[in-house]
């Protein structure tokens, strides 16, 4: 029994913490985006937000 409870604790704290992330190349990801220090982009976030912050190209997807 307690293990079923660890692992519904673990899931659902996981559902939470991905549920509030803004979708990659959407105008709150643009905004999260500009308030993160550039030191801590990834290569990927640094071309996505060139992709989709500057040069506005929808992302696939839409």
């Amino acid at each position: 029994m307690k293990n079923t409870l660890t692992i519904a604790a673990i899931l659902a704290a996981a559902f939470l913490l991905t549920a509030c992330e803004p979708k990659r190349g959407s105008e709150a990801w643009c905004k999260k985006m500009d308030e993160t220090p550039k030191g801590e982009w990834s290569f990927n976030d640094a071309g996505d937000y060139t992709k989709f912050c500057v040069l506005n190209q929808k992302p696939e997807d839409q």
